[in-house]
């Protein structure tokens, strides 16, 4: 019978030659990644089933990333990263990106790719959530609890549901104003933030091809705001050239793509060419409204960051319309890693740097991090500290999630984002684009 992408992946991870979904299956796991909000309590619950001296499965494939509450002067935010420190040394883990030294990266979900983690074909496993980016590079990847997590450590091994499969196609040349935000919210808008509950996400469609990985990236980051078990996009050349240059270790890996033939529970195709920008208001990822319905609207400031929206296809697009311009609002960027930093203070747009751009504009940058994604302690870069409106390239928008619990947070593209903060209100980029 044929298999969709996620039911080949999981069927080679279980040793088996078919799933359906429903079934439940023990699946060998690839790579298990986690950071430092839910780290101490993944290395609390191994060490607690499994014994205080107990050695982790294998330490080649265990990645941990501090990204979330690192540029704070918070004790108990240094606590967990000196914990996560501790067990990197116990266990011998080459793959720890401490935060301070060299090896820092930012955001687990860029930076994994970023260090060549992420292979097609392979069972991905995080403790976050928006562990579902990975699924751009044609592999399962998926966000898993503290308890969960502590049994792969000791296993390499989860006991997992098959999901059923719904497919997304994007037909049409893109237009210069939309990005894959746009897209995305489309997706949610439509099916709202239940309507993909444990599935699979299936991105397929011209338009899909025609976008580089960091924007696919942004299509499978999403997938659990519709309540998605995993997004995937099958590789292309485009992913092997990527994945190639990178692959941590050299490891052998298998490209797996939709069978023939392959059942899907949902099926929906978008012409991009009638799409507009689109915005998720406050307080919800499907509140969607399309950029026309709340022009106008005034906004205290404008975010443009986190693993959704600080990646340097987000940064170039902003910079392309704040060049030569100045913000109306307090206006944060934020670089998903210190790759990305780097290249802001390099990478040229005319006669300055990005960095320069943004800065030029009345922008401020800070270090890279998730920084105000998720809030965070009162000292965090970009924090809602009061009851304001914000327009952000962030990827959650539900009563305190930036900071305070009555700001109203407005999700959009980077395009629509750099827009607004020149205008000081929700403003459409078409407008702007020349």
């Amino acid at each position: 019978m044929p298999m969709t992408m996620t039911e080949q992946i999981l069927a080679r991870a279980a040793h088996r030659d078919l799933v359906s979904p429903g079934d439940n299956i023990w699946v060998d796991v690839d790579v298990l990644m986690t950071h430092d909000v839910c780290g101490p309590g993944t290395i609390g619950i191994f060490k607690k089933h499994f014994g205080p001296q107990a050695k982790v499965w294998d330490p080649d494939k265990v990645v941990i990333i501090p990204d979330h509450y690192i540029f704070t002067a918070d004790v108990m935010a240094h606590r967990n990263v000196d914990i996560l420190r501790e067990f990197a040394a116990e266990q011998g883990l080459k793959y720890f990106y401490d935060v301070g030294t060299e090896r820092y990266k930012g955001v687990c979900h860029i930076a994994l790719p970023e260090e060549g983690h992420t292979r097609p074909g392979e069972v991905l496993l995080g403790t976050d959530s928006h562990t579902c980016t990975a699924g751009a590079f044609g592999e399962f990847a998926t966000g898993i609890g503290n308890t969960d997590a502590g049994f792969v450590l000791g296993t390499g091994q989860l006991w997992l549901k098959v999901p059923p499969t719904m497919r997304f196609i994007f037909q049409g040349q893109l237009p210069p104003y939309l990005m894959a935000k746009d897209l995305i919210l489309a997706v949610i808008g439509d099916i709202g933030c239940d309507g993909a509950t444990y599935c699979a996400m299936e991105f397929d469609g011209d338009a899909v091809y025609a976008l580089n990985l960091e924007e696919r990236m942004t299509l499978c980051n999403m997938v659990i705001e519709a309540g998605g078990k995993n997004g995937v996009i099958a590789p292309d050349q485009v992913t092997l050239d990527y994945v190639n240059a990178r692959n941590a270790g050299h490891k052998p890996y298998t490209v797996v793509k939709p069978q023939p033939g392959a059942r899907y529970t949902f099926e929906k195709v978008y012409d991009v060419t009638k799409l507009e920008p689109i915005v998720a208001r406050p307080h919800s990822p499907d509140n969607r409204a399309a950029v026309s319905e709340v022009k106008g609207t005034k906004l205290d400031r404008a975010y443009i960051g986190s693993c959704t929206g600080g990646k340097m296809t987000d940064f170039r697009a902003a910079a392309a319309l704040l060049k030569g311009k100045t913000v109306r609002i307090d206006t944060f960027v934020v670089p998903a890693t210190s790759d990305i930093a780097a290249r802001l203070k390099s990478e040229r747009l005319g006669q300055q740097t990005l960095e320069e751009v943004f800065l030029s504009a009345g922008a401020k940058i800070g270090p890279p991090s998730c920084a105000a994604c998720l809030g965070g302690p009162a000292d965090t870069f970009g924090r809602l500290n009061a009851p304001l409106s914000c327009i952000s390239t962030t990827n959650r928008n539900f009563p305190g999630r930036m900071g305070h619990k009555e700001a109203r947070v407005f999700l959009a593209s980077p395009l629509t984002v750099a827009a607004s903060a020149l205008r000081g209100e929700i403003a459409d980029p078409r407008e702007l684009l020349s």
